[in-house]
């Protein structure tokens, strides 16, 4: 029955007569060993001719005839009618899913690959691809492909997790072919071909598998975009650091571990004391099983107990998951519902290691942990975890004998030899603690002429610490009391970072010092194991000696040294930060310089920058800590630093889309510039929250924030920050239908902007302009003022402001007719984009290459393209861009005669069009609807959307409210009832 009906009896065929006889088989077949009436067999076969139950006993007979030489079956008449006698194992339906069942019940992998084996050879084509299914019980008789599909998946991914990619590959090269859509048979043929090294053939899987979504109007998911990106990038991802040096011992927790992962119960928590060695155990396990988790190892450090730096928050976390397993950061999801449904959905079908170091609590990682089979998460924490974090484990003090193999692996056996007795005692005043026994071996190492007898004594000195338990501050403080001044400041001032970590030239700045000075205090301070290197001379400090440096007071009278030692000391740092970050911003953003605000302090050892490349690579590797200073500022009364880092980092925040951060750094800037009067930090920071909010879709809020910072560039007498702020006041106020007034905003700005002679505010102020225009039916002017427009923000360099100005013209000029020059407009928009790094421009562009192959009739390219915008677009926070796109999704169904995807976008455009106020989008999108329900025939339904549309244009002033009325009109259907002249 998997394939055409055929019956076989001792290996040879059996005639099964004509095609009635053969329904009749089927039937008795799918209800074997049961009784069948024959009226019941007669409605089945004959659905609605009661008449012919007379010529159900002949049927009956010719099939007796047909198995007559088989002993193995045998059509018995009953009292309740005809029943099929015959082993289940006999009739290939039943077989598969009886072996299906075998082998999810086998407890040995090689059995259960067997059994499914067994059972996939079974299929010889379509379920009874030459019977007509309606004759043999319709529906009631459909066998469920899913069930075949299933049982292929889980044994190629058996075979997968078993070594033997090759077999799963040559399986699953047939079953992509029959269904190409499938999404899990081709991400498992990625991974088998990827396992093979086949690199660029898993890539074109991918490339076939986006083909064949396409066009059914769908994307890959994001375990498809992974597997290609893994396909092009060659080795999986893994952020774990390296392997501590010297681990030793806790093998039973480590086995415990492996035991734990190996059974599939995804968590294990590990708590304990400072100290006792859970990020170094969580770390070498995860490095022990890479072959376990094949497809990336991932750590994130929570600090949820890391003094003086933010705790990590879920949802920040979550988007380094994301990033780390290769979304581009610019297409995160905004909300942490959205980002926790991609981070399953990513790690679904694969195999991966999370590490989530130093957690708060079992809240804190309950949206982090792995929901899928496959991966596993080991979780640290000084807390115990709760009842649903998976197994635990207490981490105690090492034994003796770990401790002191420890300090042998750190310092060498040969300085140890005939030393076990004070050895033993050394590792005992260090309470058997790793982090005390590694600082106090490092510091013995680097004292090359001590005995080990006077290391003892100098411990000896600073106890007994074993009657107050802190074994651990008393190690610590030894080594402490061991440096010179200058390096105990050096790691004083390190307990107060606000965040998670800081360059040689930010230490400089910490310390008052070199950069020469502070690069050998803190190689000093990483060889005896006092810092951790992050990076090449960027340095972290572990928690526990965090805080033990935070608590350590300056020693009294020590030259230089005050009371508010650390407060000054980051006021230093923030300085660096804010001196730093203006010359960077400034050569990464050369079109905004003007428009910066200026830095009111100085420091001598701060970056300067003139490659724009290199300046964004500092801003990338310094966000946190910038983001971090910015809270730092806001907490300790520094409001001039606090709004300046957060202005000036705005720019970098729009361009990749991060506009969580930007709304909150924006947000405790607002906080400080409203508490006192300050026109020209109140001017910077409503202006750009002004623009935040336009993203948003906030419509009503980026009209507010604009309002409010106009008269204050205004009472400053700055012409650009005035022409700025009437451009963000103007965006918003054309979106809420207000176009006159936009129009007069917008000429009021380039009036300003050619005061000043700022050509990229000319350009941005001229598209808009443009823009405008075409909104209104002017093409001409629209296409003169964005010919205008393209030029001037090609000049500074603008890409973000070309990639719009250029899509913009492209618009125009495809309702012109010119659609040539509209597409290579929109290619050269999207290269634009991608320089800048703006998949929001990128999104654009991509949907309107669409519109131009779609006005062409390429309707499959123009899918494509707005497929492609679709999948670039979905993790952009950009309100007017995400109902564009749906509108024109909407446009292209339209006229490829698709009438329910049609109106399902256009009802999403409205929706969303709605929530947000953009009354232009309102009535476009009741425009569309009108025209997708009279396509399909729901006259009635039409009617009130061809209404709304008109009316909504009109209110707008539109011209497009005379032609679509005259469109509807012009319909010889009920959609022109009650049409009224107009």
């Amino acid at each position: 029955m998997f394939g055409p009906l055929e019956a076989w009896h001792e290996g040879e065929p059996v005639h099964l007569g004509d095609q009635q006889q053969r329904f009749f088989l089927v039937v008795l077949l799918l209800h074997a060993n049961r009784p069948m009436s024959a009226e019941r067999l007669a409605e089945i076969i004959w659905p609605g001719v009661p008449e012919r139950v007379n010529l159900v006993r002949s049927y009956i007979s010719r099939l007796r005839t047909a198995f007559r030489d088989a002993d193995d079956i045998a059509i018995d008449k009953t009292p309740t009618g005809y029943v099929l006698r015959v082993s289940p194992d006999q009739i290939d339906l039943t077989r598969f899913n009886r072996l299906r069942q075998a082998a999810r019940d086998a407890v040995d992998r090689a059995e259960e690959i067997e059994l499914l084996r067994a059972a996939v050879a079974l299929r010889r084509g379509p379920f009874l691809e030459d019977i007509d299914i309606d004759r043999v019980g319709g529906p009631d008789a459909v066998f469920s492909e899913e069930a075949y599909h299933d049982a292929v998946g889980d044994l190629a991914q058996l075979e997968l997790d078993a070594g033997d990619h090759r077999s799963a590959r040559d399986r699953l090269r047939g079953a992509v072919r029959m269904d190409p859509v499938r999404e899990r048979y081709a991400a498992l043929l990625m991974r088998a071909l990827i396992a093979d090294n086949d690199h660029p053939a898993a890539y074109r899987v991918f490339a076939d598998a986006e083909a064949a979504l396409a066009d059914i109007d769908q994307t890959p998911g994001p375990v498809l975009r992974n597997l290609a990106a893994l396909a092009e990038g060659g080795d999986p991802v893994s952020s774990l650091p390296p392997r501590p040096s010297g681990f030793t011992g806790r093998e039973n927790e480590l086995a415990a571990i492996e035991a734990a992962a190996a059974a599939g119960r995804g968590v294990v928590w590990v708590s304990g004391a400072p100290g006792v060695g859970k990020s170094a155990l969580a770390v070498e396990a995860a490095h022990r099983m890479r072959h376990r988790f094949p497809q990336g190892q991932l750590l994130v450090r929570l600090n949820g107990h890391t003094p003086n730096v933010r705790t990590t928050t879920t949802e920040d976390a979550l988007t380094q998951l994301l990033v780390e397993m290769g979304l581009p950061l610019e297409q995160v999801p905004a909300t942490v519902g959205r980002k926790h449904s991609l981070y399953q959905a990513m790690l679904h079908d694969t195999k991966r290691l999370v590490v989530l170091d130093n957690a708060e609590s079992a809240e804190h990682v309950h949206s982090l942990l792995p929901q899928v089979p496959g991966c596993f998460a080991i979780v640290t924490s000084r807390r115990m975890g709760g009842a649903d974090t998976g197994e635990h484990i207490r981490l105690t003090p090492l034994p003796a004998d770990d401790a002191v193999a420890l300090f042998q692996a750190v310092v060498g056996p040969r300085r140890l030899h005939g030393d076990s007795d004070d050895l033993a005692a050394v590792v005992k005043r260090c309470g058997h603690l790793p982090i005390s026994v590694l600082v106090v071996a490092a510091l013995f190492r680097r004292h090359t002429s001590w005995p080990l007898h006077h290391l003892l004594g100098l411990l000896e000195e600073n106890g007994p610490w074993s009657t107050d338990g802190d074994d651990l501050a008393a190690a610590m403080r030894m080594s402490y009391q061991l440096l010179d001044g200058a390096r105990q400041r050096v790691f004083r001032l390190f307990g107060h970072l606000p965040g998670p970590d800081l360059d040689v030239k930010g230490a400089a700045a910490l310390a008052d010092c070199d950069i020469a000075t502070a690069r050998a205090a803190l190689d000093y301070l990483h060889e005896v194991c006092l810092l951790e290197e992050a990076s090449a001379e960027r340095y972290h400090m572990l928690d526990p000696l965090k805080e033990f440096a935070a608590a350590e007071q300056a020693p009294a009278g020590q030259a230089g040294e005050t009371a508010t030692e650390s407060e000054a000391a980051l006021v230093r740092l923030l300085d660096f930060y804010l001196v730093a970050l203006t010359s960077a911003v400034s050569a990464a953003y050369p079109f905004d310089r003007d428009l910066q605000p200026t830095a009111h302090r100085d420091c001598a050892v701060a970056p300067t920058f003139a490659d724009p490349g290199v300046a964004l690579k500092w801003v990338e590797d310094e966000r946190d800590n910038l983001v971090a200073a910015i809270g730092h500022a806001a907490d300790n009364d520094h409001p001039g630093h606090a709004w300046r880092l957060a202005v000036l980092l705005w720019r970098y925040f729009h361009t990749t889309s991060q506009v969580e951060e930007w709304i909150t750094t924006m947000g405790r800037a607002l906080e400080i510039v409203s508490s006192r009067p300050d026109d020209y930090g109140q001017a910077h920071v409503l202006l750009r929250m002004a623009t935040a909010h336009s993203r948003l879709g906030q419509l009503t809020e980026a009209r507010g924030a604009a309002e409010q910072a106009l008269p204050r560039w205004q009472r400053l007498g700055d012409v650009r920050g005035e022409a700025a702020t009437l451009c963000a006041l103007a965006i918003p106020t054309a979106e809420l239908g207000e176009h006159d007034l936009a129009v007069e905003q917008f000429t009021t700005a380039l009036a300003k902007y050619e005061q000043c002679g700022d050509l990229r505010g000319q350009g941005h102020a001229l598209s808009m302009l443009g823009h405008i225009s075409e909104s209104r039916g002017d093409l001409d002017l629209a296409l003169r003022q964005n010919e205008a427009a393209v030029p001037l923000l090609r000049s500074v360099g603008h890409a973000q402001g070309l990639a719009h100005a250029l899509n913009n013209l492209g618009s125009i000029q495809l309702r012109l007719g010119l659609a040539k020059e509209a597409l290579d407009n929109h290619l050269d928009a999207y290269e634009s984009a991608l320089d800048a790094g703006d998949s929001c421009a990128q999104a654009y562009a991509l949907n309107y290459i669409g519109n131009v192959h779609r006005a062409q009739g390429g309707f499959t390219e123009a899918v494509h393209h707005q497929v492609r915008a679709k999948a670039v677009g979905e993790k952009v926070v950009d309100a007017d861009l995400h109902t564009r796109l749906l509108y024109d999704r909407g446009e292209t169904a339209l006229a490829m005669g698709k009438f329910g995807t049609a109106r399902d976008n256009y009802e999403a455009a409205l929706d969303l069009a709605g929530g947000d106020g953009n009354r232009i989008h309102q009535a476009r999108a009741n425009h569309g609807l009108a025209r997708a329900l009279h396509a399909a025939g729901e006259h009635a339904e039409a009617l009130v959307h061809w209404t709304m549309a008109v009316t909504q244009f009109a209110a707008l002033g539109q011209p497009e409210a005379v032609e679509v009325h005259a469109e509807q009109v012009a319909l010889d259907c009920p959609c022109n009832q009650s049409c009224g002249s107009r």
